[in-house]
């Protein structure tokens, strides 16, 4: 019994070369799994483990190239790119970053949100990320920091690139800005630019800036760097800077937008002037502007609320975007549509008794008492309502809507600016589709004044001048070459109106003008080479009730400004060989021949001589006052500029002449001499 036991234990004991084979075995299979893993890693994985390795040790970063300049027609600027000195600071490059702070604060001026961002920014990022302290500053600061940077460790001064327009508010409209991209911006983009992707690049936002984004931005560059594991830059291993923006020359005439900023400075106006043969729209000023550069820099929201509060619309461009009742500045257009249908000859007259009637009611003409018996070339001079009445009557609605058409209105054109109206020329269906009711002779009677649904654009207003002038389908245009490269305009084609009937209607025009009782005579040019033909024109505001008239329509001066009418003028001029278009809209103006007409002319003379013309083109009745409203605008520029200066910190403000204050200096446009962008050859 005792031994059958010890046997069965002795077979039970565990075998150690069985052992040792197990082990074995083990291991081994241990070591072929490590062998062909390295296997896989070394060479099936290798190349996609050594680019993992390289990405680590090699960054690329995208770089922002120059963004193309915006020049006038002769090359001065009008966008500029001009260096930008800012101050940074490495956290992991000083001991004591609020000492570093208060240090550099000893230099230049920090606030106190200032100092609080920047040391927030050092403390939330890694510490070999540069924190903007300051940008923008001035020469003398930025040497100040540099002079010292020996003794404030971890300050870098740099120096960059940031859009500048030195013409602020004279082309803000025209030029427009630039601002950080948004992120509803970045998701809009098809085409995926990677320099979107860079923190606090800009874009254009209005103006030409945005139009021409795709010409102006230029294309990605890119440095790759080698970084440490922690990821800082040990040294760049090459660079592509990219493609430069390409630069732009726009058709408008500096001196001519600077000289209509100026002659409207207080008044919310709109001025456009064309030249007739190209289409160039050689002037755009809509009153009163902004500083394009705040938003560039930084707009503060006081000065955001100041823009936005104020009455007179500073950030609207009201040359493109207003629309306004043209008034008896579409008076031209009842005629030609009368002519060209034959409904009515030129020398056929309408009696005016100051009023028209219809049915049993009654439209009113400007003048209570009437005109009498007038044709349609007196018809004009006189801008009487009641000759337009009738014709508009006899001709129709859909007749003078396909005559407006013609000429311009009623479409945005292809304008290289954003958002363009389209104004409205009224038609039947419109009126159908729009307000669900039949269109009434009223309306048509309405519309032969200028008034009713019709709205128009000053821009608009301006082309149909410079169509009037031409016969052509002149058609406006703002950039005038791409990269140094011009832009030849196409031929315009004929605007299919019968001359003889041109004739008839620029006759009327001329008499408006040059006639002593035409309705703009006091705002005529004397110089008779350069006569002026034009259309006065009022817009209402507000309805007249019968009330009112039956006991006098009460005075524009004695409304309040918002009530008033506005005043609109349109012209061409030399009358014999035209050269420039012009409209003018003065808002809650009062009457065009008061308000607006000698703004058109002023700016017309200045188109025409190149330079600040002689009193003897004045009316010789006016001289005194023109050369007092010069004076006046002297003062108030020379105020403004000490203004200015005193805000920029400037040393020396230039004390002016009698001289200079009797005839201010202005830059004289030079004849176009095939330079383009800032004396390239084109």
């Amino acid at each position: 019994m005792k031994l059958s036991f010890i046997k069965r234990k002795q077979r039970a004991a565990p075998d150690p070369a069985r052992r040792a084979l197990v082990l074995l075995g083990a291991q081994v299979a241990v070591m072929g799994t490590l062998a062909w893993r390295m296997r896989q890693l070394q060479v099936v994985e290798s190349e996609q483990y050594l680019t993992m390795a390289e990405d680590n040790r090699i960054n690329v970063q995208i770089l922002a190239p120059a963004r193309g300049r915006i020049f006038d027609r002769y090359g001065e600027p009008l966008a500029d790119n001009r260096q930008n000195y800012r101050i940074q600071i490495v956290r992991e490059q000083t001991e004591a970053p609020e000492e570093t702070v208060r240090r550099l604060g000893d230099l230049i001026a920090l606030s106190d949100e200032t100092r609080e961002r920047v040391l927030k920014e050092m403390a939330s990022k890694s510490g070999f990320v540069p924190v903007v302290v300051a940008e923008h500053l001035d020469w003398k600061d930025f040497a100040l920091v540099n002079a010292n940077a020996p003794a404030l460790s971890g300050v870098q001064p740099e120096v960059g690139l940031t859009r500048y327009y030195p013409e602020a508010e004279a082309l803000a409209h025209v030029v427009g800005y630039v601002a950080a991209v948004t992120e509803e911006e970045i998701a809009r983009d098809d085409t995926r630019d990677p320099l979107l992707t860079i923190p606090d690049f800009k874009i254009g936002k209005n103006g030409i800036e945005r139009e021409a984004e795709a010409h102006l931005r230029g294309s990605a560059g890119a440095r790759r760097i080698e970084v440490n594991a922690v990821g800082r830059v040990i040294r760049e291993l090459d660079r592509d800077d990219g493609d430069a923006g390409a630069d732009l020359n726009l058709t408008i005439d500096l001196g001519l937008q600077r000289f209509a900023m100026e002659r409207v400075i207080g008044q919310s106006v709109s001025a456009t002037v064309i030249d007739v043969e190209t289409g160039d729209v050689v002037a755009m000023a809509s009153a009163p502007g902004f500083d394009p550069n705040s938003f560039v820099f930084g707009i503060s929201h006081s000065e955001w609320g100041a823009l936005t509060s104020d009455k007179l619309r500073p950030l609207t461009n009201k040359t493109i975007s207003d629309l306004y009742p043209p008034g008896s500045t579409f008076k031209m257009l009842v005629a030609l549509a009368g002519l060209e249908t034959g409904a009515i000859s030129p020398h056929e007259k309408v009696f005016c008794n100051g009023r028209y009637k219809l049915g049993t009611r009654y439209f009113h003409c400007w003048r209570r008492g009437g005109h009498g018996h007038v044709n349609m070339r007196e018809g004009i001079q006189h801008s009487c309502d009641v000759y337009f009445y009738d014709i508009a009557k006899r001709i129709g609605i859909d007749a003078i809507a396909e005559t407006a058409f013609k000429f311009g209105l009623g479409e945005a054109g292809p304008l290289e600016i954003p958002n363009i109206k389209n104004g409205l020329v009224p038609t039947k269906d419109w009126k159908k589709a729009n307000r669900d009711e039949s269109w009434q002779v009223g309306d048509t009677l309405n519309t032969g004044i200028g008034q009713g649904f019709l709205l128009t654009t000053p821009l608009q207003l301006a082309v149909m001048a410079s169509r009037i002038a031409s016969g052509k389908r002149v058609q406006p245009r703002l950039i005038r070459a791409i990269g140094g490269v011009e832009v030849t305009p196409a031929p315009a084609e004929d605007l299919g109106v019968r001359p003889e009937n041109l004739a008839v209607v620029r006759d009327g025009m001329n008499l408006v003008s040059n006639n002593r009782r035409g309705t703009a005579y006091r705002a005529r040019i004397e110089e008779p080479t350069m006569h002026m033909a034009g259309k006065t024109g009022t817009a209402q505001v507000r309805r007249i009730t019968t009330a009112e008239r039956a006991t006098g329509v009460i005075k524009n001066k004695d409304l309040p400004w918002e009530q008033r009418d506005h005043a609109l003028f349109v012209a061409y001029a030399p009358v014999d060989k035209p050269k420039y278009a012009i409209s003018v809209v003065v808002e809650h103006g009062g009457g065009g021949s008061t308000a607006a007409a000698p703004i058109a002319r002023d700016i017309l003379l200045r188109a025409l001589y190149g330079e600040e013309p002689p009193l003897t083109a004045y009316p010789p009745e006016q001289r005194g006052l023109i050369e007092e409203e010069r004076l006046q605008r002297a003062l108030q520029l020379q105020a403004m500029e000490a203004e200015q200066a005193s805000l920029n910190g400037a040393e020396g403000v230039r004390i002016w002449s009698a001289s200079d204050i009797a005839a201010p200096p202005r830059p004289n446009p030079r004849p176009f001499d095939g330079r383009l962008a800032g004396g390239r050859e084109g």
